[in-house]
């Protein structure tokens, strides 16, 4: 197949007679329309299967807080942006009243990932710093589409042996990230879509914000209870 007809065949509209601008439009809006029904049938699946595993995972970081410890986020490519957003999440909460919680970002250093990656290997680039950083009683959390990154993966277990609670979201059948059982919770989304994947993600760890946030104000209220009844 030459490379022209595998264009062709890839992106046939771009060839051939004057396309009727009508009919292109009709055809891109039928698809929008249905990507946008993939997206809603892929989240309420997903929500409906993973919502005790995102209210176990929840639970599981409020206690991590709630005993002084602190969130490690990692991911690569997009996910490494999401790594990120949680981060920022949890450190810059945008709600009124909700407290700053500690977290850090593991893709952030630059100059420390290509270091590990060029001088040790890609694999190592999270294991290091949180051998650095990390303590037992924090929580690492990972994202991954297809479940199989190596570094994520190296991580983990190196967070499991250290003492870490580990939360993973995936993608597919969880890859290695659900198998290999390095994950404390494992968020697993039903689709080999990436775009969808990635979008159940940003609504996953959205409301493990909330519920996080939402089971320390409860210890809170609770304390301030004891307190008045004292």
């Amino acid at each position: 197949m030459t490379s022209k007809s595998a264009l062709e065949v890839l992106y046939p509209f771009l060839h051939g007679k004057e396309q009727d601008p009508a009919a292109v439009d009709a055809g891109l809006l039928h698809s929008i329309e249905e990507k946008a029904r993939e997206s809603r049938e892929t989240s309420v699946r997903f929500f409906a299967e993973q919502a005790p595993v995102l209210l176990d995972a929840a639970k599981a970081l409020a206690g991590v807080y709630r005993r002084g410890g602190r969130m490690f986020t990692m991911g690569n490519g997009g996910s490494s942006c999401d790594a990120s957003h949680i981060a920022v999440e949890f450190l810059h909460p945008i709600t009124a009243g909700r407290p700053a919680l500690a977290a850090i970002n593991l893709t952030a250093d630059v100059a420390m990932t290509s270091a590990v990656g060029n001088d040790v290997g890609f694999e190592h680039i999270y294991v290091r710093q949180l051998i650095a950083h990390a303590r037992s009683g924090d929580a690492l959390v990972g994202l991954s589409t297809s479940g199989n990154s190596a570094n994520l993966i190296a991580a983990f277990a190196k967070a499991k042996e250290m003492g870490l609670t580990t939360i993973g979201l995936s993608g597919g059948d969880g890859g290695k990230m659900a198998s290999a059982h390095v994950c404390d919770h494992c968020l697993v989304v039903p689709t080999t879509s990436v775009h969808r994947i990635q979008e159940c993600h940003v609504a996953a760890y959205h409301i493990l914000w909330d519920l996080v946030h939402t089971l320390l104000a409860d210890d809170r209220g609770s304390a301030m209870n004891k307190d008045v009844a004292a």
